[in-house]
């Protein structure tokens, strides 16, 4: 067995800061992200017409 039965879930999880830590930058970034993947859709809306093939 790679984990051992008696390992629970809260005794393999990282400390509570650091997961605070991950949680407040997935908070930030992860908008951000999705904002910045809408502007590009938009920036590059109908450039191309999906009836036209690659070459």
């Amino acid at each position: 067995m790679m984990v051992p039965p008696s390992l629970t879930i809260w005794d393999a999880a990282a400390p509570e800061s650091s997961l605070a830590f991950a949680l407040v930058g997935a908070a930030i970034l992860v908008p951000i992200i999705l904002a910045y993947t809408a502007y590009a859709y938009w920036v590059f809306r109908g450039k191309m017409n999906p009836s036209e093939e690659y070459h």
